[in-house]
């Protein structure tokens, strides 16, 4: 009987024991499927999310015209000085400060400014976008800076449109950043909005020169206006779109893994 008994409580040990071995290789398994999905690919946009933080912006800015403006400044990487990224946000209205000068190196917000739009763009919201010459409207997307002069409107800066056929007709249309009389805050007293330019973001006079001497030569400027037209026709907001489907996919896998809590910690 003993012989029996010491062989019964062999048998349940080794089954134990064999039992302890595969739960923990499946838990070392789905530790490794989490780590893949989880920890070697972060969520694409997570340091866009940490810049914006640490950028102290979240009041005046919107998050979404950000990140769209540093994936495609990311995407196109033609700008020769990343440091400087300007943001226009035509879903604001002309009697708000709506254009951002941003230092991404020193994380500051440089410039926080009123900015015109096209006449054929609308009245106090900018709502038609053109790239075609005589329209007088406001192009948008992402616009490279590039170099300065002086023509009819003073000290200008001319703008080349990276997005074919949304905004590369920009240099052709004399589309260039200017100081304008009719960019003034007082006018809103009268007009209840800003004067409007032929297409031109055109800027307050008194900060003209600065603003332009901050961005020329080479950085990334774009004009957001969450537009469902210019989201259906750019190359670069299809990509990103793609990009966001993707991390969402990943996301949706790592909820839906089964696996015990302590895998996670």
């Amino acid at each position: 009987m003993r012989k029996i008994f010491f062989g019964v409580m062999l048998c349940v040990g080794l089954m134990f024991v064999a039992f302890a071995s595969f739960k923990n290789r499946s838990i070392d398994q789905n530790t490794k499927i989490l780590t893949v999905i989880d920890v070697e690919k972060p969520a694409p946009f997570d340091h866009i999310r940490a810049l914006y933080d640490s950028l102290h912006v979240d009041s005046i800015l919107s998050y979404v015209a950000f990140e769209e403006a540093m994936y495609g400044a990311e995407a196109f990487d033609k700008a020769k000085r990343k440091d400087i990224l300007t943001v226009i946000d035509f879903t604001l209205p002309s009697t708000e400060k709506r254009m951002y000068v941003l230092d991404l190196k020193h994380k500051k917000l440089l410039y926080h400014t009123v900015v015109a739009h096209g006449r054929n763009s609308g009245d106090n919201y900018a709502t038609n976008f053109s790239n075609k010459h005589g329209s007088y409207q406001s192009s948008l997307g992402f616009y490279l800076t590039a170099e300065t002069y002086q023509g009819g409107n003073g000290y200008s800066l001319r703008l080349d449109g990276l997005e074919k056929g949304i905004n590369d007709q920009a240099r052709a249309r004399a589309v260039v950043m200017h100081g304008a009389d009719y960019c003034n805050v007082n006018l809103v007293k009268s007009m209840g909005r800003l004067g409007r330019s032929y297409g031109c973001p055109a800027l307050p006079r008194e900060l003209n020169t600065a603003v332009i001497n901050t961005i020329k030569g080479g950085s990334m400027l774009y004009i957001y206006a969450n537009n469902k037209n210019y989201m259906a026709s750019s190359t670069i907001m299809k990509t990103k779109l793609a990009a966001s489907k993707t991390m969402l996919a990943q996301h949706d896998e790592v909820e839906n893994t089964s696996s015990p809590t302590v895998v996670l910690n």
